[in-house]
């Protein structure tokens, strides 16, 4: 008997040549439109007390900003026009060691109103290079090859709250926007394993020990990587509302599906958007017991990786208001 070779017919080819060409396609979409296609979500949350008026808070995170990324800066400063109450910046602002001009020329603008703010890991550290799959695996992190590139975090710091934004990296604080008096918690990044959640009653802390004082009209968590050991801590906390970011969304989602990693130990559904914690959203019936939970997609991606699909890079206006 002689072996014959099978070779694929027209129709096999044809079908591979398309799904090449589409595969093109749709890493060229990713890499050259969507990525760079910053949009604005605008999110209404009702979660401030009876009567009040609404609050605006504006949400970035996750810029990843490198030198040359000038569009961004310009997308970026442009939010000020927004005129919110309050910015909350929640990290992974740059990824390169020469990124400190564009990024304080594109917070010039926002750095004129009340801000607050929590790092990430890549604030403390350049991002290296990775396989993407890694991503896919339970935990995501991995001893660096060689030694870190560290970036002058300490210097960025001084420059946002020189400026009057309030670091909230592990500790807590108060803040007036509008005639509304705001109690602060945050979290150093999860990600890095550098968060301890600050002890009640310290001197910056407007709550009772049996929960938030009448004079506060929000009590507000902040942290960069929303793991659900932070989250269950901001929820014991009494937060009305967490606000994170890191996961990026997913970065490369499957459309009418979602993401496929938030780098973090965050359930898929949440991986962005406006969600309760830990269970369904407070305004719905089986939402009783929970809080709400923001968690934006983030304007930038790593320098290795840089690339979205179904997933726009995204900043968002909360606007916050009675039920």
């Amino acid at each position: 008997m002689t072996a014959r070779t099978a070779h694929p017919g027209a129709g096999a080819l044809r079908a591979a040549g398309g799904l090449a060409l589409a595969g093109a396609a749709a890493l060229a979409w990713a890499s050259l439109v969507e990525v760079r296609w910053y949009t604005l979500r605008e999110v209404t949350v009702p979660v401030l007390p009876a009567g009040q008026d609404p609050l605006r808070i504006l949400h970035v995170s996750d810029l990843h900003l490198t030198p040359g990324q000038h569009r961004k800066v310009d997308w970026v400063r442009d939010l000020a026009s927004l005129d919110p109450h309050l910015v909350v910046d929640t990290g992974d602002n740059w990824a390169h060691l020469e990124a400190m001009p564009a990024l304080l020329r594109a917070f010039e603008p926002l750095l004129q109103l009340p801000g607050a703010f929590v790092l990430g890991s890549n604030d403390y550290v350049a991002p290296s290079f990775k396989n993407p799959a890694r991503y896919l695996l339970p935990d995501a992190r991995r001893t660096p090859a060689g030694p870190p590139v560290a970036l002058p975090w300490r210097e960025l710091v001084a420059r946002l709250t020189g400026a009057g934004w309030i670091d909230l990296s592990n500790r807590r604080d108060v803040l007036e926007v509008d005639g509304r008096r705001l109690s602060l918690v945050g979290t150093d990044d999860a990600h890095l394993d550098r968060d301890r959640m600050p002890p009640a009653g310290g001197r910056d802390d407007a709550r009772t020990s049996d929960g938030r004082s009448p004079a506060v009209d929000l009590h507000l968590g902040v942290t960069h990587a929303p793991y659900r050991r932070v989250l269950d801590a901001m929820h014991a906390d009494g937060v009305d509302l967490t606000i994170a970011g890191h996961t990026h969304g997913g970065q490369l989602a499957v459309p009418f599906l979602g993401a496929l990693t938030t780098n973090c130990d965050l359930d898929l559904r949440r991986a962005k958007g406006l969600h309760g914690w830990p269970g369904a959203r407070p305004d719905r019936p089986a939402g009783a017991g929970s809080s709400w939970l923001h968690v934006s997609a983030g304007l930038g991606t790593s320098p290795y990786a840089p690339v979205r699909f179904a997933c726009r890079p995204e900043a968002t206006l909360l606007t916050l208001t009675s039920p």
